[in-house]
């Protein structure tokens, strides 16, 4: 797969690169990154023909998106897709969370139509930028109905200005996906991101939400393909969905890991290039800490893998016999 290669998001006129930087890492994800890091992580991926730069609010409380402003101000606006999300607004006050290690704000949700608005001006605000090419609304999980009748109308509205290039849903589940999907009438979203949920090690994605969109022509995001670590290095301690993983996880993990080197395959080069197997995935969404993981990670996107792994992986039950691989 070129990682530099572009796809249409659904019926939108964005092109995104086939392999996006997450950018909440350089939000202090867990450990703090600095100013410094974070700029030569986002300059390394431009570097290497990424395009597509994923930040959110939440992500540092703002942070990441100063940041990523701050580092893209330069390059030309016409070749970048800038996506950032809606759903959260950053509000004064003690964090209370220790995910973000370099915030001193929290982050409150506001789903409402007049809080996505304020999301948008507040959000280029901070990125010093004229226009949000991509916008996702962010873990509506608990909020669906006022989500669905405010939120999404808003954001539709906002596509329709000018103000945003494409609409999108980002959550960490696939089921409210579909649903939003199916309640939503045309033109509805341009793409969703499903993050964590079409991995080496959960396909639930592909149940309902991926052939769903498929027949709609909804692009489909895959963001978090390493499952927040453990399939990037399967080991104790490694966290999967953003906690340590449980010893049964962490045994499927090293497996996958196992039968990926007896074919010369760095497990985190299948775990980027899996998604990619399914007609509805337009791009792999991964994040980096430092440009040298910004390199791996295109690297790894980039090596050829033998259609005798994939084989494998589904002998011995590591994958599900009729799941699409690359």
């Amino acid at each position: 797969m070129d990682p530099a290669a572009r796809i249409r998001l659904g019926g939108s006129d964005v092109l995104v690169t086939r392999l996006g930087l997450g950018l909440a890492p350089i939000g202090g994800l867990y450990a703090p990154v600095g100013d410094a890091t974070a700029t030569a992580v986002i300059d390394r991926a431009w570097q290497r023909g990424i395009r597509l730069f994923d930040t959110a609010p939440l992500y540092g409380h703002g942070l990441s998106e100063r940041r990523t402003g701050a580092a893209l101000r330069d390059k030309p606006r016409h070749q970048m897709v800038l996506s950032t999300k809606a759903g959260r607004l950053v509000v004064p006050g003690d964090a209370g969370d220790p995910t973000w290690t370099e915030s001193s704000s929290r982050a409150t949700f506001d789903v409402s139509a007049a809080g996505i608005r304020r999301s948008v001006s507040e959000s280029l605000e901070r990125l010093g930028l004229d226009r949000v090419d991509l916008l996702h609304l962010h873990d509506p999980d608990d909020h669906y109905l006022p989500a669905l009748h405010e939120a999404l109308p808003a954001m539709a509205e906002l596509r329709k200005s000018g103000a945003v290039g494409a609409i999108s849903i980002g959550m960490n589940q696939a089921p409210m996906l579909a649903a939003f999907i199916r309640a939503t009438g045309a033109p509805g979203p341009d793409a969703v991101m499903v993050a964590g949920r079409y991995t080496l090690l959960d396909q639930s994605a592909l149940d309902d939400l991926l052939p769903l969109a498929a027949r709609r022509g909804i692009s489909v995001l895959a963001a978090a393909p390493f499952n927040s670590g453990l399939l990037a290095d399967p080991r104790p301690g490694a966290r999967f969905d953003y906690a340590p993983a449980a010893h049964a996880r962490l045994g499927q993990a090293i497996k996958i890991k196992d039968i990926c080197r007896g074919y010369g395959v760095p497990l985190r080069a299948a775990a980027l290039q899996f998604a990619f197997g399914h007609p509805a995935v337009a791009a792999v969404v991964c994040g980096a800490r430092t440009p040298a993981e910004v390199d791996d990670n295109v690297a790894m996107t980039a090596l050829p893998i033998p259609p005798e792994l994939w084989t494998a992986l589904k002998a011995e039950n590591l994958l599900p016999a009729h799941v699409p691989t690359p």
